[in-house]
């Protein structure tokens, strides 16, 4: 054998890495969407669960705020004016040592808010207890929390709907 023959033999045809580029693009093709969908369902499904905890402990300083537990102003919804204060925390009246209730141990952040500098309070949108449920608006007590997001969710429902 030659060297001419030898440095042949050891390499690829211009058709095989063609061929082999073909496979791959192919493959990517399939894969990259695939991958697109598994990463929006992980965020759909943090997403869920940070409104269930926001909404859960909501509800919670309704319910201890109509047990007494905490104090209420005369007129008052009964619900919080911040999501800081179910972190914060309030005074327990029913305690003796006057101990706090705290409802969150810190505020989730909602994961299709893009910006990183946001406080993650300021990453959700609110609905107040005097305003419609098919057109929520901020008031001076949070009733229920949302992502503002208008993107459509991998169930078809956009996410402010959610």
């Amino acid at each position: 054998m030659n060297d001419a023959q030898r440095l042949h033999a050891r390499g690829f045809t211009l058709v095989e890495l063609i061929a082999a580029l073909a496979i791959m693009a192919v493959l990517a093709t399939v894969v990259v969407p695939t991958v697109q969908v598994q990463v929006q369902r992980e965020k759909e499904r943090e997403l869920r669960a940070a409104l269930r905890e926001i909404r859960n402990a909501i509800d919670a300083y309704k319910l201890a705020g109509d047990q007494g537990r905490i104090a209420r102003e005369a007129g008052s919804t009964g619900y919080p004016k911040t999501l800081e204060i179910l972190v914060s925390g309030v005074e327990d009246r029913r305690d003796p040592k006057r101990g706090k209730i705290r409802f969150l141990r810190r505020v989730p952040r909602n994961v299709l808010h893009d910006d990183p500098r946001t406080p993650d309070s300021e990453t959700w949108a609110f609905r107040s207890y005097a305003s419609e449920a098919d057109a929520p608006e901020p008031g001076d007590d949070i009733y229920d929390v949302y992502a503002p997001s208008r993107q459509l969710g991998l169930n078809g429902a956009p996410y402010y709907r959610w």
